[in-house]
């Protein structure tokens, strides 16, 4: 999963269905029974758990944002990551409130986990993976900035998508290419090629030293070179192929 829908709106609302559907499906089951619960205990222990996974999930909501917004990217780390985070808080807030007064609960933290808690996530995790892939489709369409950033804090260079043309390797730094207001502009950052790849999966190798973005090629200069935007490059043998099907 390489992108994120950092909208909190969106994910506010995946909130409210997932707390929704843990009400829903502990009326209709009762997974959370453990045996020692009148009706009233049980309905409140489902209304509560409902509620802090409403509560948990609108923190790694502002949470994730925060990172987002500051790294300028998203991967499968850092979506697991968040899952994870989301099952820490949530295991904490529903074990303080089945302890609470108000439920008295009977089970220690080992059995509450394997017994009420294991069931939560079984039912809980192909919800939240879903509902968070779906979220992707709700982003509004808009002009992609991309962020590169490397070692240095000043190395840090913001662009459409649509504007960068290619990227070369410079031995220990990188070579940005990209348009400005209709002219070719470049900017080296301290990087490597493997790690903007690595960033930026939309990006086509062709040869060792050099990316490019797709939507900027043009023509076939002749069997060993191509013409971009304002540029030409040498194309490796090995990544011929690959370039053969735009």
């Amino acid at each position: 999963m390489k992108e994120l829908n950092p909208s909190i709106k969106h994910n506010l609302i995946v909130g409210l269905l997932i707390a929704l559907w843990i009400f829903i499906f502990a009326i209709i089951i009762k997974p959370f029974d453990d045996g020692t619960l009148n009706f009233r205990s049980w309905f409140l222990m489902s209304f509560g758990f409902s509620l802090l996974a409403f509560l948990g999930y609108s923190i790694l909501a502002f949470l994730q944002k925060m990172i987002y917004k500051k790294t300028g990217k998203w991967n499968i780390s850092l979506e697991i990551a968040s899952i994870l985070f989301f099952y820490l808080i949530y295991l904490t807030g529903i074990f303080g409130y089945y302890k609470s007064p108000i439920l008295k609960g009977g089970y220690n933290l080992a059995e509450f986990s394997s017994i009420i808690f294991i069931k939560v996530t079984l039912i809980l995790t192909p919800v939240i993976v879903l509902a968070r892939r779906y979220l992707i489709k709700l982003i509004p369409v808009k002009d992609d900035i991309l962020i590169f950033k490397g070692e240095n804090k000043l190395d840090i260079l913001k662009i459409k998508k649509a504007d960068l043309v290619c990227i070369s390797n410079a031995q220990n730094y990188v070579e940005i290419f990209y348009l400005e207001n209709g002219k070719l502009s470049s900017k080296i950052i301290r990087s490597s090629l493997k790690k903007v790849q690595e960033d930026f999966t939309f990006l086509m190798q062709i040869h060792r030293s050099h990316l490019i973005n797709p939507l900027h090629f043009k023509s076939w200069r002749n069997q060993n070179t191509i013409i971009l935007t304002q540029i030409e490059l040498p194309v490796s043998k090995n990544y011929k192929e690959s370039l053969l099907t735009l």
